[in-house]
């Protein structure tokens, strides 16, 4: 006989379906937001909130400044970043900026 499964309850609210970028107002400014599936993430980016890495596979975020008129094209590809979900959600709690050491 094999082992029982056991079912976790998954509280709170669902995560909104993958899709196209949407612009979100902050108290630090308009921000352009992607969310990125797991299936979608082959490269390992580092999280700017915890400073952690991000591994291949992990769903998140990225988001740049919606102020991308400022940028050649209208993107801002240079201030691109790539943030656990937690992390985006999260950001404006933190303390002061983390860094890893060595970092400028």
């Amino acid at each position: 006989m094999s082992p029982r499964r056991i079912r976790r309850d998954r509280s709170g609210p669902p995560d909104p379906v993958p899709g196209p970028e949407r612009t979100e107002s902050w108290p630090d400014g308009d921000w352009v937001v992607r969310r990125v599936p797991g299936a979608a993430s082959a490269k390992a980016y580092r999280c700017p909130g915890c400073d952690q890495e991000i591994v291949p596979g992990t769903p998140h975020v990225v988001a740049w400044p919606a102020d991308g008129a400022r940028m050649p094209g209208g993107l801002a590809l240079d201030e691109r970043r790539h943030w656990h979900t937690a992390c985006w959600q999260h950001r404006l709690r933190r303390g002061p900026e983390v860094r890893r050491r060595g970092a400028p």
